[in-house]
């Protein structure tokens, strides 16, 4: 297997890199760069540019829109899209929903939802967490009884990313109680936030954002034809989508950016008159995750090379998912070591775009608490490492 790049693979590398250069916004450019807070029209016009560039659905195939990359140009897209400081694809309605569609949906919800998910008009977020249904996700309660031609949904859902932006939710619901086994009484349904029953509140996390919600259903009535594939298979359908979360979770070009990044502020912070990249002590640990992240790199193109010629994630996603978070919370934590005391909490309205306070510390030293404790949670979304391990260890060990 050779991992170097293709000629043509080179080639496509500069396309992409041109394309940012004229097509990226350069207000959003400026947010991400100095770590300010994205709002709704930011990752929209976003998203509109890579539309209309037929870019946004990346891993989709032609048939559907999508451009019909291969998984190494899709590699090349993420590293080059972090390196040039645009905002991440919301994964929500490209990246899980649409491919579980794809696959499993009904012809009638491929010719509905597809196209405006690709078109921007549905904006999505994800169901599936609940208080007390989380790494142990079958245990989740939140219902949905068949009354006719509709679902009447009862429940709560709980770390709803950007559900406030969002004007439809796919969910696992509850559709047979009395299951053998928790996990067999479960399906996979969509619906409109817009309908009546449903409550959105935020969640404000460690570090003072509203990134995620709680949301509820009170006697939500949704269309019975809502639901995809089969009723009561709707497991298979959820560890479907959580493969390709996992993978997505690794996020080698944010790691990547994120250590260029990090090497920059250690030439610029001083210890002892001396740059703090020049600290034997912090100089290992920045080599030792530079090596971890190559380590990934290879590995992730390796599963990348497999996919390419046929073959599926399977226990790799749960290793990259590891890995990769586990690195990015290092750079994160790195960052705010190197800043010192310039890397305390601070004012949030710092984290927008105009602020006129009075900066502490250097420009980029503002978002590197926010970027800390948001960092946190990588570990456990997506399933936490520690089940990725118990995967690991029975599915590829045999323990």
């Amino acid at each position: 297997m050779d991992l170097n790049f293709t000629p043509e693979e080179l080639a496509f590398r500069e396309e992409i890199r041109a394309f940012l250069q004229s097509d990226l916004p350069d207000d959003i450019r400026a947010k991400m760069k100095g770590g300010k807070r994205l709002v709704k029209d930011d990752y929209f016009r976003w998203h509109q540019a890579l539309s209309k560039r037929g870019w946004l659905a990346t891993n989709w195939p032609k048939e559907y829109g999508g451009p019909g990359w291969t998984p190494v140009q899709k590699h090349i897209f993420d590293e080059e899209c972090y390196s040039a400081g645009a905002p991440r694809i919301l994964p929500f309605g490209v990246n899980m929903v649409a491919p579980v569609i794809m696959k499993f949906g009904s012809q009638e919800q491929k010719d509905y939802y597809l196209p405006r998910i690709l078109d921007l008009t549905d904006w999505w977020c994800q169901g599936y967490s609940e208080p007390g249904s989380g790494s142990d996700l079958a245990s989740l309660r939140c219902s949905a009884k068949l009354e006719g031609d509709h679902y009447i949904v009862n429940g709560q859902k709980t770390w709803t990313t950007l559900g406030q932006y969002a004007d439809h939710i796919f969910c696992l619901v509850r559709t047979d109680p009395d299951a053998a086994k928790p996990q067999q009484g479960i399906s996979f349904l969509l619906i409109d936030m817009k309908t009546p029953g449903i409550t959105v509140r935020p969640i404000i996390l460690l570090e003072g954002e509203h990134e995620v919600n709680e949301v509820w259903f009170d006697d939500v009535k949704v269309p019975a034809e809502n639901i995809v594939g089969e009723e009561n298979k709707g497991w298979t359908y959820a560890k479907y989508l959580l493969t390709h979360e996992r993978t997505g979770i690794a996020n080698v070009g944010a790691s990547k950016a994120g250590l260029l990044h990090l090497k920059a502020i250690a030439r610029d912070q001083m210890k002892n008159g001396r740059p703090l990249l020049e600290d034997p002590l912090f100089r290992n640990r920045l080599a030792k995750v530079e090596i971890d992240l190559l380590a990934l790199e290879m590995t992730n193109l390796r599963v990348l090379a497999e996919v390419q010629s046929g073959g599926a994630p399977g226990l790799e996603s749960s290793i990259l998912k590891i890995r990769g978070t586990e690195i990015r919370q290092e750079l994160t934590d790195l960052a705010r070591r190197a800043l010192g005391p310039y890397a305390l909490p601070f004012q949030s309205e710092a984290l927008d775009g105009g602020f006129n306070g009075e900066p502490v510390g250097p420009d980029y030293a503002a978002p590197k608490a926010q970027q800390y404790f948001n960092m946190r949670k990588l570990s456990i979304y997506g399933g936490s490492n520690e089940i990725q391990k118990n995967i690991i260890a029975k599915a590829g060990l045999g323990l």
